[in-house]
């Protein structure tokens, strides 16, 4: 009765304030939370479900076409003894990383966390019986880090999903029903938003789920202004690859940073919100014991880099092992990134893309006067900046303050390095005379 209840109450809050929400307007708390997440450049994705335990990525129920109900039986021995929430913030916070997004249900269908709405979850369907998101968020509050929870909007297990491109076979039966499945999310949603404290983003993944059917409304509007009613602060990001809807705070690219689109997946034009772009550290989203390639850590690196010349956060990802420890390589990747930061963060937080826009040679970053000039590949001794109409007062390299010889003229800015640059990240400090802009 009290489930019913509470459906009928949420059925009639997104009924009364579609209006308003088609007409979103951010309140002061949530544009502050904007501020915060774009000073914050660098989070932790974090794919973990029962696909963890087939060690071949996350998709693994669809690509392989598995039964639901054999799929479902993985829960019955999803027992991650290892799994210690204050190891991994830790870790994740030593990285430099300010937040941490967590897949609290995928699309198998899977939650994570102890929810009212559905018995396929961690506490009934598992023998561990200990709710992952409440464990992790809890560490991220006490250590300081922002939790974030991303959310699959479609779904391959439940039969009132309405079928879409993905998951087709999967052998459920097909009773469509969007109204009961658009308040189950909702339901679950409020869930996440009222007992696991201050929560930094809602991250959705699977509205192209269908784009084959022209005519699917899947009433974001009214789902956002619920969001933004029980945490105003809490920000909508939403992996659809489009341009941003009403009631979106930030955008987001994956697989490529903004206005590339190597992956065919992030055409569509920069918006005015800020920005994240979601990247592997390997090649998979969700354990997989085949793909040991894993990304240098200077390619990491230049790629947290050249998201923050582009104005943009870097959402680097990681895939626990079913046991619940972070691969061993995956930590090794985290430490370095954290010793990294350790001397360059400050050229990287509180940033924003600087005035000369992203070159061959790298990216330019900015704070008022200073401007970080991040020199990833250069074969000379000499770099020209077309920065005129400010006097430039220092010019230093950041890493141990050692004074650049540099021409200023009307046409701008000649910088004399005195030997080619060979770091991963070079970077030059330069201080002006007025705020950049």
């Amino acid at each position: 009765m009290k489930k019913t209840i509470i459906a009928a109450l949420l059925l009639l809050f997104c009924c009364v304030t579609v209006d308003a929400q088609s007409k979103y307007q951010p309140s002061s708390v949530n544009l502050a939370a904007r501020k915060t997440f774009e000073d914050n450049k660098f989070g932790v994705f974090i794919h973990w479900g029962l696909y963890s335990m087939m060690a071949d990525g996350e998709w693994n129920m669809n690509n392989k076409n598995l039964n639901y109900r054999e799929y479902s039986k993985l829960s019955s021995g999803f027992y991650p003894s290892r799994f210690d929430a204050a190891a991994w913030v830790s870790a994740i916070k030593a990285s430099g990383a300010k937040y941490i997004c967590f897949t609290t249900r995928h699309h198998e269908g899977f939650s994570m966390f102890d929810t009212k709405y559905s018995d396929y979850n961690i506490i009934d369907a598992t023998p561990f019986k200990r709710d992952i998101v409440k464990e992790l968020a809890d560490e991220c509050h006490k250590q300081g880090i922002k939790i974030h929870f991303y959310y699959s909007h479609l779904d391959w297990y439940r039969d009132d999903y309405p079928i879409g491109r993905t998951g087709r076979g999967t052998g459920r039966t097909l009773r469509p029903n969007w109204p009961a499945y658009y308040r189950f999310m909702n339901n679950q949603l409020t869930e996440l938003l009222t007992n696991y404290g201050e929560v930094g983003a809602i991250w959705f993944d699977g509205y192209w789920d269908q784009d084959q059917n022209k005519d699917f409304n899947w009433e974001l509007e009214k789902q956002y202004a619920l969001i933004h009613s029980l945490q105003p602060g809490c920000l909508v990001a939403n992996n659809h690859h489009v341009s941003p809807f009403p009631g979106e705070d930030i955008q987001l690219f994956e697989r490529d940073l903004p206005g590339e689109n190597n992956a065919g997946l992030s055409g569509q034009e920069i918006s005015h919100l800020p920005l994240e772009t979601c990247e592997t550290m390997n090649g998979s989203w969700g354990y997989n014991m085949r793909d040991t390639s894993y990304k240098s850590c200077k390619t990491l690196v230049q790629l947290l880099v050249k998201a923050a010349g582009k104005g943009a956060n870097l959402l680097m990802n990681v895939g626990p092992q079913p046991n619940g420890e972070i691969p061993a390589i995956a930590l090794e990747r985290l430490s370095q990134m954290g010793e990294w930061m350790d001397t360059y963060g400050p050229t990287i937080y509180g940033t924003r893309g600087g005035i000369i826009k992203p070159q061959e040679w790298g990216v330019t970053t900015q704070k008022e006067k200073t401007l970080y000039v991040h020199i990833l590949y250069l074969n000379g001794k000499e770099l020209f900046l077309p920065v005129t109409g400010n006097k430039l007062r220092k010019a230093v390299v950041f890493k141990d303050q050692k004074k650049v010889n540099v021409y200023q003229d009307e046409k701008g800015i000649k910088l004399f390095l005195g030997e080619v640059p060979t770091d991963d990240d070079y970077v030059i400090e330069l201080t002006f005379a007025k705020i950049l802009q």
